[in-house]
C-alpha cells in the first residue's frame, strides 16, 4: 500500500507527447491528453494547448503546475504589453518572454515547452523552449516523453511548403504513433492551426486515431489457426 499511496501523491506530470508544426501559410500545434500521477492516469482528457494571446499558443509538457504557472504570468505580460503598444505581440516576443521565466528559474522548473503563433511580420513561427530555458526556432519541433519514439518518423516525412491539410494530418499521425508507443502518453488528440485567418480548434477521439503495428487485429496468426473449427475427416 505503500507504494500505491506514493504514486497517488506524487506531482501532476504531463508525460506527454507535444509537436509544432509550420506550414506554407501558418503553424499546426498539437498534443495528446493524458496527465499521470506517478503510474496512475489523473486525467485522461486535459488540454495541453494553451492560449497565450490571440495569436500565440503554447504547447506544455513536464510538470502541469509548472508549465501551467509559466503560461499564466506570460499570459498576463502579454496582455499588458499589448495595452502599452496598442498592438498584439509578435510570436517572438512572447516565446523570449516564456524563455525568459524558463531560464530564471530554472534550478525550479520542470517543463518543457512549444511556443506557435502566427503574426503580420514574420508569418508562421515554431519556438521550442526545453528544460534549462533555451530557445530554438525551429520549422518543426517536438517534446515530452513521446518524442523519443517521433524523431526517425520526422526525418522520414518532413518537407517544406506543406499545405495546411497536409500538416494538420501529419501531427495527429506522429502524436497517434506515440500514443501507441510511450506508456504516458495517450487518450485524445488536440490540433490548434493558426494562420491570418484566425484559429482554429480540432479534436480527435481516440477510436478515430490510426492504428499501428501491434494494435492492428491479428490476421492469419497461430490463434486464428488453433481457434478455427477443425476440417471434418473425410471418408472413403
Amino acid at each position: 500500500m505503500d507504494g500505491i499511496s506514493a504514486d497517488l501523491n506524487a506531482p501532476h506530470s504531463m508525460g506527454t507527447t507535444i509537436i509544432g508544426v509550420t506550414y506554407d501559410g501558418g503553424v499546426v500545434l498539437g498534443a495528446d491528453s493524458r496527465t499521470s500521477t506517478g503510474m496512475y492516469v489523473a486525467n485522461r482528457a486535459s488540454d495541453k494547448i494553451t492560449q497565450l494571446t490571440d495569436n500565440v499558443y503554447v504547447c506544455r509538457s513536464g510538470s502541469a503546475a509548472d508549465s501551467q504557472v509559466v503560461s499564466d504570468y506570460v499570459r498576463y505580460y502579454l496582455h499588458q504589453h499589448t495595452i502599452q503598444l496598442g498592438q498584439p505581440a509578435t510570436v517572438k516576443v512572447a516565446a523570449n518572454l516564456v524563455r525568459l521565466l524558463a531560464y530564471n528559474n530554472k534550478n525550479m522548473l520542470q517543463t518543457g515547452l512549444i511556443v506557435g503563433g502566427w503574426d503580420k511580420y514574420e508569418g508562421g513561427q515554431i519556438y521550442g523552449i526545453p528544460l534549462g530555458g533555451t530557445i530554438l526556432e525551429q520549422p518543426f519541433t517536438i517534446g515530452g516523453s513521446g518524442s523519443s519514439y517521433l524523431y526517425g518518423f520526422f526525418d522520414q516525412v518532413w518537407k517544406e511548403g506543406m499545405t495546411q491539410e497536409e500538416a494538420e494530418n501529419l501531427v495527429v499521425k506522429a502524436v497517434s504513433l506515440a500514443i501507441a508507443r510511450d506508456g504516458a502518453s495517450g487518450g485524445v488528440v488536440r490540433t490548434v492551426t493558426i494562420n491570418k485567418d484566425g484559429v482554429t480548434r480540432k479534436f480527435y477521439p481516440g477510436d478515430t486515431l490510426p492504428l499501428w503495428h501491434e494494435e492492428l487485429e491479428a490476421k492469419n496468426s497461430l490463434l486464428d489457426i488453433l481457434s478455427a473449427p477443425s476440417p471434418d475427416l473425410m471418408i472413403s
